[in-house]
């Protein structure tokens, strides 16, 4: 349903430039542009583009020209850029009751959020807007090591992110946390799974999903790579790196690998699908030992530049 896809062009339709795979199908609609952060080191998007609120009037217009478009056919519905609970609570509460009245068969309504934000928020706050109707949050965790957290400057710490996750879903939004395999590198992979295992234990997020990181271009860990200072995991140490976390995992999450980066297509209800799941990846570790053909084509997916 996403209004790009199915034939809105107007000029004055301002869509948001990422989204979560999940919501490939979802109406987008851009409360926030930019990213308030926009520091993490892995990261490529929003660079060049200074963080802003839209204005409210414009955001009413954009829901409108989307309900005279679609009508009752939207079902799911994201509120980007990067972290929209930095707009004014209620702010927030008139768009989503304006959503709720103009789409009324919506079913979901998501949008990506900063921790930090989230654990500065007053729990009044967030409870505010989970009842106007926006029921998930997307947040980057990448990693629960405190070292890799601070040197990938994620302006986060371990505490705050668990502060962040608790008190979101105290506010009774579903949390989906992003996990960025790969980002200690070949040297501090293990440590990398430990913390990010002991964090997720902590919060027991709804979703945990994963991706590899990838070196993008225009990123300063990118730079970091090329001039040596990063060796980037080898597609066994993503396995092995995987296979650990999953076995550390205490947690009733859905665990997603729903990316075109990741190595291997693991998806299950935590702790269920846990001994499928470290099953799989075993047995991708011992095919890897032989096969030429998927090493390469794991080394491939490695080396994309366009994500």
């Amino acid at each position: 349903m996403t209004i790009g896809r199915f034939g809105l062009r107007r000029r004055d339709y301002d869509f948001p430039p990422f989204r979560p795979p999940s919501e490939a199908n979802s109406l987008l609609l851009r409360v926030t542009r930019g990213c308030p952060w926009n520091r993490c080191t892995f990261c490529s998007m929003y660079k060049g583009m200074k963080f802003e609120i839209r204005d409210l009037e414009e955001i009413l217009e954009d829901i409108e020209a989307a309900r005279d478009l679609y009508g009752d056919r939207v079902r799911t519905i994201f509120i980007g850029d990067s972290n929209s609970l930095m707009a004014k609570t209620d702010m927030l509460v008139k768009i989503l009751n304006t959503l709720s009245s103009s789409f009324p068969h919506v079913e979901r309504v998501t949008s990506y959020a900063r921790a930090k934000t989230i654990a500065k928020k007053p729990l009044e706050d967030l409870i505010k807007i989970r009842q106007a109707g926006l029921t998930r949050l997307h947040v980057g965790l990448e990693t629960g090591d405190r070292e890799l957290l601070k040197g990938i400057e994620k302006g986060a710490t371990p505490e705050e992110m668990v502060e962040a996750g608790r008190k979101a879903k105290e506010a009774g939004f579903e949390y989906s946390l992003y996990v960025l395999l790969g980002i200690g590198g070949e040297e501090k992979w293990e440590q990398h799974a430990r913390g990010t295992a002991e964090v997720l234990n902590q919060i027991d997020p709804h979703f945990i999903r994963v991706r590899t990181f990838v070196p993008q271009p225009n990123s300063p860990l990118y730079e970091t790579m090329t001039d040596g200072r990063f060796q980037l995991a080898s597609p066994e140490t993503i396995l092995k790196e995987t296979k650990l976390l999953l076995e550390e995992l205490q947690v009733t999450s859905q665990f997603l690998s729903d990316h075109i980066s990741n190595l291997l297509p693991l998806h299950g209800k935590l702790p269920e699908d846990k001994d499928r799941m470290v099953r799989m990846i075993g047995e991708a570790l011992e095919e890897l030992k032989e096969n030429d053909s998927l090493r390469e084509e794991m080394e491939m997916r490695r080396h994309l530049t366009n994500l």
